[in-house]
């Protein structure tokens, strides 16, 4: 998932607000597409239209950033009508990977994820689509990327495909504090990511209010820092 992208370690609980019966074991509760919107404005996750987010990370490959645009377009899964975001990578100025993600928010507020088109290129050419999935198709369930009142132990899944899309998410605080050089923010909420297909694995985020959303990725392990540089809206 990109700029919401995810690496991980394992898990079988699935905690959610909307759906507390909802377990790695069994899929979602039916989803009732008259409850989702295309405006996404919950407040650790704010996806206003024309918006470009800027990313940028130093690994041992080279110089990585990202862009991640909200398109205004939709698509719909499951009967469910979702905004399309559209969020690409570069490693040393060469595309890596140019993604499509599927978000909706339903009325209570959680933000799911049903889904993604992922374009992935080496040298420059396009060498295969790996990651891609959408709901209700060959097994794919959606999953909640941000829920409405997110608090500490909080564990959910944010996406399904089995052997291909098994993203967990769990929340270990609201109330950290962080400094990227677009400033200093409070309050912020803290999360653990991983899946099950990358054992051991985990990673960071962190979503600030005061910044609409996610503003760091820490690699625990490596120390890599994925950092927001720039926020960007249109006319």
């Amino acid at each position: 998932m990109n700029g919401y992208r995810l690496i991980a370690a394992s898990a079988t609980l699935l905690v959610s607000a909307w759906s507390p019966a909802w377990t790695a074991e069994k899929p979602a509760a039916a989803i009732v597409p008259a409850d989702f919107t295309t405006v996404i404005d919950n407040p650790f996750f704010k996806m206003p239209e024309a918006r470009t987010t800027y990313f940028r990370s130093q690994t041992a490959d080279g110089l990585e950033t990202g862009e991640i645009l909200v398109t205004g377009a939709t698509r719909t899964f499951m009967g469910v009508k979702t905004l399309v975001i559209r969020d690409r990578v570069f490693l040393n100025g060469k595309l890596l990977e140019d993604t499509q993600d599927y978000f909706a928010q339903h009325k209570n507020g959680d933000v799911w994820y049903f889904g993604e088109d992922v374009d992935n290129y080496k040298n420059g050419k396009l060498v295969d689509h790996d990651g891609t999935w959408h709901a209700g198709i060959d097994g794919a369930e959606p999953g909640i990327v941000m829920l409405a009142h997110p608090m500490p132990g909080d564990v959910y899944r944010e996406e399904y495909l089995a052997g291909v899309a098994e993203d967990m998410a769990k929340v270990l605080s609201v109330n950290e504090t962080v400094t990227i050089p677009l400033g200093t923010f409070s309050k912020c909420l803290k999360t653990e990511n991983w899946t099950p297909l990358e054992p051991g694995v985990k990673e960071l985020k962190y979503y600030c209010k005061q910044a609409d959303g996610l503003v760091l990725e820490r690699d625990p392990q490596s120390g890599e820092r994925n950092v927001l540089v720039k926020i960007e809206d249109c006319d």
